[in-house]
């Protein structure tokens, strides 16, 4: 008997001790996820240093060494001739390059807004801009200001190419229209060029277990579909509406972009592999972006671009992923009414 009450009271206290942890960690993460985001920093790579070494790297391990000395003789002449031509070079073009991988909510966005604000402060007019773009589309408007951001480059006279190596679709290829040249993979996702509303409705559900519902709006259109509420066709008339405008907005921004494009013919909604686009004129050539780089090295200095954002205490730990998650799409349904 007294050893299962000396159990029975070291399992009470391991039992208060473990709720005392997890709620003291909850606090934490409250917390900590109600912080704001760490003021992110811009990072700025040599993408031609790195080409070099690689270079470098694979030459010492194919050569002999006799082919190395020879090689290490022509380098010291390139030197000396770079050296001697360093005015030259300060005054080369540059090649800046920036990444997009676009979510749903395309909240990667501010990231991309700091990076082309970061490039327009120190480009100049021989200069160019390459994104690597990778998009399957989502919210009107979080894409609408992503193609906005692209436009900023041209509208300060920088050539803009986009290579999209996997996806450009909807959103994505709103976005990558804007481009000067435009690149895809020979396999790459290319199009899809019309807008998508989905919402469901439980009120039938609701009636047969006799829960009401209440929904009071000033405006005749404040709310033209209700996920509770009964749904009229009056209110899906005006629904269909507005994504038939949004769709009619969506195709004269790609034909401003692409004047040449027959915009009837591809604004079904279809997505097309990398040589098909290249065919209906969506795209100017199949290329990926590791083949552009490479071909503008080492005629010119290539740089990567890149905005990071420090994590607070409850993305490290990765616990309020769930909540974080939950968020997220409440935010996305509350806020978002039509999608790319």
């Amino acid at each position: 008997m007294e050893f299962l009450y000396e159990y029975g009271l070291f399992l009470a206290k391991a039992v208060t001790l473990v709720i005392a942890f997890v709620i003291v960690l909850v606090a934490i993460i409250g917390s900590a996820s109600r912080q704001r985001p760490g003021k992110g920093h811009l990072e700025m790579t040599s993408l031609t240093s790195q080409l070099n070494d690689v270079t470098q790297y694979a030459r010492s391990v194919l050569l002999d060494k006799t082919a190395m000395k020879k090689l290490a003789k022509e380098q010291k002449k390139e030197e000396k001739k770079q050296k001697a031509q360093s005015k030259q070079k300060e005054e080369a073009s540059r090649l800046f390059v920036l990444d997009f991988e676009g979510s749903m909510d395309a909240h990667e966005v501010e990231r991309l807004r700091e990076e082309i604000t970061a490039v327009l402060c120190v480009a100049k007019a021989d200069d160019e801009v390459l994104v690597r773009l990778e998009s399957g589309g989502g919210v009107v408007h979080g894409y609408g200001l992503a193609a906005s951001q692209l436009q900023r480059i041209k509208e300060k006279g920088i050539s803009l190419t986009i290579a999209v190596d996997k996806v450009a679709a909807s959103g994505g290829y709103m976005m990558a229209c804007v481009a000067d040249k435009l690149l895809s993979a020979r396999f790459a996702y290319i199009g899809s060029i019309g807008v998508l509303a989905q919402i469901p409705n439980v009120n039938k559900l609701l009636k047969k277990h006799d829960v009401e519902f209440e929904q009071h709006t000033a405006g005749d259109y404040k709310r033209t579909l209700t996920v509770f509420g009964e749904n009229t066709d009056e209110g899906r008339e005006k629904f269909k509406k507005d994504l038939e405008n949004i769709h009619v907005q969506f195709k004269d921004w790609v034909q401003s972009q692409r004047q040449s494009l027959d915009i009837e013919k591809v604004a079904t909604g279809e997505v097309w592999l990398g040589n098909e686009a290249l065919s209906l004129g969506l795209v100017d050539d199949i290329m990926t972006s590791d083949d552009y780089i490479m071909s503008n090295h080492p005629e010119r200095e290539i740089f990567a671009v890149k905005y990071t954002v420090k994590k607070n205490v409850a993305e490290k730990l990765g616990l309020s992923m769930a909540s974080v998650a939950e968020k997220s799409v409440m935010r996305l349904f509350s806020k978002a009414r039509h999608w790319f």
